[in-house]
């Protein structure tokens, strides 16, 4: 009687078996609803540079070189796909190695922050990329182990509480400010403070080593308003009112001139008077052709996707994973809500784009990376209970 020889599955099949599992795995730990949000944000900025970039592709255009209609679009649809595909890999990362990943990145992007004076290349009056054969903004890059690094160096604090992580953390946000103001760049070293103060008073900082915090950075502001021209001159627009030719001035005029439903896509007209239409003021572009309703409609999902992220942390048990996914969100948040109270002209101009939305080329990159690090930090089975993570269990922080 013959028998048959059992049948094994090819390679290639075991290896697609593997695939569709991982993925499987990955879909049920990662917080889906963030997920779905930041691509709904991302499609309404798809849309958005599209609407503002004529008003660029004019501005920049020469006598010799005219820039089509959706130059800028054709470009950001690029950048997406590359920020995607970084916020996919990311998102897929377990969460050791998500840490991992973050602090040698925080780190890479501090040594190349470093070289900016020295061998970095200056546009706008500002010294800011490096170049690779390509361009690279290092504190766009920075902005994606950050927090990731600050949350790594404040959990120790749980493990040996006689390490002084503030005192490193202090020195750590004191060195970064001044390699930025360096360059200058007064809103990214706001952005980074923010964060810091957030990630210390979550953990448990007492209220002397606080008033110190605010007394240096109070100083740090007097010292930048007599010392920094760009950022003086905005400040006094923004306290004493400028021209009618400001920059945020006209954002203004823009955003509202579409009232509650907008001029419609492509019929807007003051947006061809706005600089940078297509990155700083693209939310009063978004005002003026799709209206204010449109413009409440993209602070909700921000909103959203903060309280997403706070209710993700509500179970946390990880002291690390709470001060990272804060963090995150506090840099994300602040960006945002900056981009859009300047727009409003609620707050100085920071030459900060709206996250998710603008167009950019290392910004978008860097972004769709630190979506990914918080979806990976933040991965969890949903098939384990957890006890509710309690700060009081820390004590106070050294």
């Amino acid at each position: 009687m013959a028998t048959t020889a059992p049948v094994h599955g090819s390679a290639a099949g075991r290896y697609n078996r593997n695939r569709r599992g991982r993925l499987a795995v990955w879909w049920q730990e990662i917080d889906r609803g963030t997920l779905i949000l930041v691509l709904v944000l991302m499609a309404i900025g798809a849309v958005a540079v599209a609407s503002g970039s004529p008003a660029s592709a004019r501005r920049l255009s020469t006598a010799n070189d005219k820039l089509p209609a959706l130059h800028f679009f054709y470009l950001h649809v690029r950048w997406q796909v590359l920020g995607l595909g970084a916020m996919f890999w990311a998102s897929s990362l377990s969460k050791d190695s998500a840490r991992r990943f973050g602090i040698l990145l925080a780190a890479a992007m501090l040594a190349a922050l470093v070289l900016v004076p020295i061998a970095g290349y200056e546009v706008n009056g500002a010294k800011r990329w490096l170049r690779f054969g390509f361009s690279l903004q290092p504190s766009e890059f920075l902005k994606c182990g950050y927090p990731i690094l600050l949350a790594w160096i404040l959990s120790w604090r749980a493990r040996d509480p006689q390490i002084p992580v503030v005192a490193m953390c202090f020195g750590l946000i004191a060195f970064l400010g001044a390699l930025l103001m360096m360059q200058p760049d007064f809103g990214s070293t706001m952005l980074f403070s923010g964060t810091f103060l957030v990630l210390i008073l979550l953990s448990g900082i007492d209220v002397k080593r606080l008033a110190a915090f605010f007394a240096v950075g109070l100083a740090g502001l007097v010292v930048m308003y007599f010392t920094y021209d760009n950022g003086r001159n905005r400040i006094d627009n923004f306290l004493f009112g400028g021209t009618a030719f400001d920059q945020v001035d006209l954002a203004q005029r823009t955003l509202l001139n579409g009232g509650w439903t907008g001029l419609g896509f492509w019929m807007g007209t003051r947006k061809m008077a706005l600089p940078e239409a297509h990155t700083d003021y693209i939310f009063s572009v978004i005002g003026e052709e799709f209206g204010l309703i449109a413009c409440m409609v993209i602070v909700v999902l921000y909103l959203a996707i903060l309280f997403r992220i706070f209710l993700r942390l509500v179970n946390e048990e990880d002291l690390f994973t709470v001060l990272a996914a804060s963090g995150f969100a506090a840099q994300f948040g602040g960006q945002a809500f900056i981009n859009i109270l300047v727009n409003l002209q609620l707050f100085p101009s920071k030459g900060m784009t709206l996250p998710l939305i603008s167009y950019g080329g290392s910004s978008t990159i860097a972004m769709g990376l630190c979506i990914g690090l918080l979806l990976a930090i933040t991965r969890r089975n949903p098939f384990i209970q957890r006890e509710k993570f309690s700060l009081r269990a820390i004590g106070d922080t050294q």
